[in-house]
């Protein structure tokens, strides 16, 4: 257990603006993940080890992409207890993404609204954080997280993914092709049937090609969004399939505002995270493992809370489940009490 409970800093935390708050932490952790501070935060990680995707994993609790945009924070993260940490989302070029405010707290639904954008400092910047972290010498898992610029014409965005894949492919035990944020104008568009098979054609042929320049092979996973519907399901599980995909995440924010009409900010635009995007979350991975038989990878993410809330992402059928928004209510607790609920029984 932490040194300082999660408890005492959360109303600190709480009572400054979402973004700034964030800001702060990560600022902070950065700053003493190499010192002897680091113990204020730090946990035993639950061993639970598992084989996914040919990867070992320590246990099957994970950070999702987008609380660490840059990398930062990895090993700090990593001292949480994590199993697996993946961050991002990076552009091949820094952007600044969208105009503040762009980061909500719903309290009443234990929920986040944001329309951050990728806001990042691009690869370059990126893949030097990376570099400097020792998280994956320690035994964790990372994935690195790789999207496209928002200057970016659609029709080019193959291009940023690619080479945002050259960049991280060295240094990342999986690669994450994010095509579901709502924050990228446009972006979801490349869960369609023919815009996916194009662009999945393409980064399974780059890593056949990196591979043999590397002498190794990357897992490549993508996720998806939670505003599918079982049809649109069907077609991303077939395509992944088709392009050799190794595995999937599911699932990003959702656009849908119906469990947060008329509370503050449940009006704002952007991705909702947090409780009330677990039920559709499970629904989407319970479609696409009935699509993609017991054995495809699928790592669940949306809506993990409280432990009871992991177990209902593995009962829908995820291998492996990540955090975000729980994570910034419960603490680094979470991840403990979520990974030891997941822990196989001897």
């Amino acid at each position: 257990m932490a040194l300082i409970p999660y408890a005492l800093t959360r109303p600190f935390l709480f009572g400054l603006d979402p973004e700034a708050a964030h800001d702060l932490t990560l600022g902070a952790l950065a700053r003493f993940q190499h010192t002897p501070l680091i113990c204020t935060v730090s946990q035993t990680r639950v061993a639970d080890p598992v084989t996914v995707a040919g990867l070992n994993f320590p246990n099957r609790i994970g950070l999702a992409a987008g609380l660490d945009k840059n990398g930062k924070c990895i090993d700090g993260l990593g001292a949480m207890g994590f199993g697996f940490i993946e961050v991002g989302t990076v552009t091949p070029l820094a952007q600044s993404g969208n105009p503040k405010p762009r980061m909500f707290r719903l309290p009443e639904a234990r929920a986040l609204i944001n329309r951050l954008g990728f806001n990042n400092d691009g690869l370059d910047a990126f893949v030097r954080n990376v570099q400097r972290a020792s998280f994956r010498r320690r035994g964790g898992i990372l994935g690195l997280n790789i999207g496209k610029n928002a200057a970016t014409p659609m029709e080019r965005a193959v291009d940023d993914y690619l080479l945002c894949l050259d960049g991280v492919y060295p240094h990342a035990d999986y690669v994450t092709v994010n095509i579901s944020s709502p924050n990228t104008q446009n972006l979801r568009a490349l869960q369609s049937d023919a815009a996916l098979n194009a662009l999945l054609s393409a980064v399974q042929e780059r890593k056949t090609a990196l591979a043999a320049k590397h002498g190794h092979s990357v897992p490549i996973f993508v996720k998806i969004a939670p505003d599918l519907d079982e049809a649109q399901v069907q077609v991303i599980a077939a395509t992944l399939q088709h392009n050799g995909i190794d595995g999937v995440i599911a699932t990003n924010t959702t656009i849908a505002r119906e469990a947060v009409q008329g509370m503050t900010h449940g009006a704002e635009l952007g991705g909702l995270s947090g409780s009330p995007v677990l039920a559709a979350s499970n629904r989407v991975i319970a479609q696409l493992r009935a699509a993609l038989g017991a054995k495809f990878p699928i790592i669940g993410v949306g809506g993990v809370m409280n432990a009871a809330d992991a177990q209902a992402k593995v009962a829908a059928g995820a291998d492996l489940v990540q955090i975000y928004t729980g994570f910034i209510y419960q603490g680094p607790e979470l991840v403990t009490q979520a990974a030891r609920a997941l822990k196989k029984k001897p």
